[in-house]
């Protein structure tokens, strides 16, 4: 039997999910989360052996969780189940330290090969995550992107969000100094000047979908 975490926001569309893995027969859910920080404590406490994240989670995104389970546990099989599928999320959310990303406009049975494929240890892309991801060019910004460490990524996320300096060190555990810091590490990375260049390269590539709104 598998044991899997799930980790989305919404109760309802969590409940289907749980549901429909379940009918796997191998598959046990033995615990969801509705953010990252209850995504850390229900893995902390469980130990499952598959974790599902979706990457739109309130504060701090499936990204952050992958990176702080991986930096736990460096055995621990992850797998994105989003509806963000652009090639700039897919790079960070792998080299995050996700074992696997499928679209949630996959068919059903998809996850369940999933995760099953994950439990023993593969790589999984669903079909239309693998299209993008090897269409992905390195001569284009995305290539810059993939310069950002997955807690550089973070930061640039919530600060395209429009979130202060504040707001993400709140949500980080980090000091104000520490954000600030790395605030201009990464327009210095990214080669821009100003908060306005950053949210528009955000936009641009997909990490955000709307300033204030998007929690991807």
């Amino acid at each position: 039997m598998i044991d899997v975490l799930l980790v989305d926001d919404h109760p309802i569309v969590r409940s289907g999910y749980a549901r429909l893995l379940e009918t796997g027969g191998d598959i046990h859910v033995v615990a969801e989360a509705e953010s990252a920080d209850a995504g850390y404590s229900a893995y902390v406490e469980h130990q499952p052996q598959v974790t599902v994240t979706d990457l739109s989670l309130p504060g701090s995104s499936g990204i952050e969780l992958i990176r702080r389970i991986r930096a736990r546990d460096a055995a621990a099989r992850l797998l994105v189940f989003s509806v963000h599928d652009e090639a700039v999320v897919v790079d960070k959310a792998l080299q995050s330290g996700a074992s696997g990303f499928i679209s949630k406009r996959s068919a059903p049975e998809v996850l369940l090969e999933a995760v099953r494929a994950v439990a023993r240890g593969e790589r999984y892309l669903s079909n239309d995550v693998r299209k993008v991801f090897e269409r992905r060019s390195p001569d284009t910004e995305r290539a810059i992107i993939n310069e950002l460490s997955p807690r550089e990524f973070e930061v640039f996320r919530l600060l395209a969000q429009g979130r202060s300096a504040g707001e993400c060190a709140n949500l980080l555990n980090l000091s104000q100094k520490t954000v600030a810091n790395y605030q201009a590490l990464i327009k210095e990375k990214l080669g821009v000047g100003t908060s306005a260049a950053l949210v528009h390269l955000a936009l641009r590539l997909g990490v955000v979908t709307q300033i204030g709104l998007d929690q991807a």
